[in-house]
């Protein structure tokens, strides 16, 4: 597809990277000619100098003429014009980022009338991101599909926990229930397992399991599932703020420590309920102060990736039972994890998420187009969520008898509301929503793409 991204900052640079793997035809427009040329050097796009929310510039870049427009500047107003002009112009579909949260509501509900697909608020989809992992401290990761009936969840396996040793067959007799491991990290390698596979110590694990098992899943690992009953929030951003606000709601106290008193002042008048506290962060005895070591969970949000990694290392060598790192730029995903320390969100890397989700729903597929994308064990495995369509493939034909390409496993189905962990006798049936994981670079937009039809 032809693509035209305005804004090449943090998260249009992202986009854009994304996107050109993906093998689309790719235009970044952007005032600053510095940012161009580096794009430019590093990706193979091609790059317009300008207002991108001018007539000129637009036309251009042959708006009129592309598929989509990601409008990814820092300023909403900016980009919802960008949006408005390209929609006139002809552009088939328009995203524009959100950072306001005054706007965001607002933005849903004028999305028709002006000419918006989608809107992304980096902050909000975050935000999310970072409660769901505090309702269930014990993972790593915790991402939901099927309208929230399924869960897919990361977790390490710990020198003590009774599944080191343990084949993959041997699982739903140990654990006594219906759980399917579709991934494993163990070291730099990714491994989408099959039945013999072993488990050992250090491993990362993915699972699939329907939500009602969640807590059920927590007691059969034996995870010390420690309920969070107080934050810290290190950095009173735009995400913290949205936190703040679900933990409230949620019964959770909540401490925020931030540098600005300016902001602390605007934060001291959104959250009455929460405590404010005006100081550095990274201050180790302002920590202590504050009782870091009382503390359920500590969630580092500042703008610099090198402060969240020192407060949570901080964090985590006192003996806080959970840790959520913000990092900016992906490559320190790798270090915290050979830590230890932790969950890690990377914001950019999120809503780069929800656009590819978007942008391969967009595409012209026979199987079943992507409802649900989400990246995991380090962005390097993908799970998709399709549903099975008319033209979809070998419906009605047990799984053990498919032949699908290297690397792809069915992790579930769901059928008429029921969650289905898939076995060799299972089948898939026209309307069947199903969750398909494999490693990123495989970029499957389709059901039909998983089947190897080579033989």
């Amino acid at each position: 597809m032809r693509i035209v991204i305005i804004g090449d900052g943090k998260v249009g640079y992202n986009l854009t990277k994304q996107l050109a793997n993906e093998n689309h035809d790719i235009v970044v427009i952007d005032s600053n000619p510095r940012v161009l040329r580096e794009s430019s050097d590093n990706l193979d796009i091609m790059v317009i100098h300008g207002n991108g929310a001018t007539l000129a510039v637009q036309r251009k870049a042959d708006v009129g003429k592309s598929d989509l427009l990601i409008a990814a500047t820092s300023s909403d107003e900016l980009n919802i014009l960008c949006c408005i002009l390209a929609k006139k112009l002809g552009c088939r579909n328009t995203i524009s980022r959100v950072i306001n949260r005054e706007y965001a509501e607002q933005l849903q509900l004028l999305r028709d009338e002006l000419g918006l697909s989608m809107t992304v608020n980096l902050d909000l989809i975050s935000a999310r991101e970072i409660f769901g992992l505090v309702q269930f401290p014990s993972f790593l990761k915790r991402d939901s599909f099927a309208k929230g009936r399924v869960e897919l969840v990361e977790y390490k396996i710990s020198s003590d926990s009774h599944l080191v040793g343990l084949r993959i067959d041997r699982l739903e007799e140990a654990l006594r229930m219906k759980i399917l491991v579709c991934a494993v990290e163990r070291g730099d390698k990714i491994i989408i397992p099959k039945g013999s596979f072993v488990f050992d110590e250090g491993d990362t694990i993915a699972v699939t399991a329907p939500r009602s098992d969640l807590a059920k899943l927590v007691k059969k690992l034996d995870i010390a599932n420690h309920k969070i009953r107080s934050v810290m929030i290190v950095g009173g951003s735009r995400i913290a703020a949205y936190l703040t606000d679900d933990l409230l709601k949620s019964n959770v106290k909540v401490k925020i420590i931030e540098q600005n008193p300016a902001r602390c002042r605007e934060l001291a008048e959104m959250f009455s309920d929460a405590l404010i506290i005006c100081g550095d962060g990274t201050s180790q005895s302002l920590l202590l102060e504050e009782g870091i070591k009382e503390t359920d969970a500590v969630i580092s949000l500042t703008n610099i990736d090198e402060e969240n990694m020192l407060v949570s290392m901080f964090a985590d060598y006192v003996g806080v039972p959970k840790t959520i790192t913000k990092i900016s730029r992906s490559e320190y995903s790798q270090l915290l994890s050979e830590k230890g320390i932790g969950s890690m969100i990377c914001p950019k890397q999120l809503v780069a998420n929800e656009v590819l989700r978007y942008v391969r729903a967009m595409e012209n597929t026979l199987g079943g187009s992507v409802l649900t994308l989400h990246r995991m064990v380090g962005d390097k495995v993908e799970a998709l969520e399709f549903i099975a369509q008319a033209a979809t493939l070998h419906k009605g034909v047990p799984l053990s008898k498919l032949k699908l390409k290297e690397d792809v496993l069915i992790s579930s189905i769901t059928r008429s509301g029921k969650i289905i962990i898939p076995q060799g006798r299972d089948f898939i049936q026209e309307g069947d929503t199903v969750i398909v994981v494999t490693t990123a670079e495989r970029m499957f937009s389709d059901l039909n793409d998983i089947f190897d039809e080579t033989v």
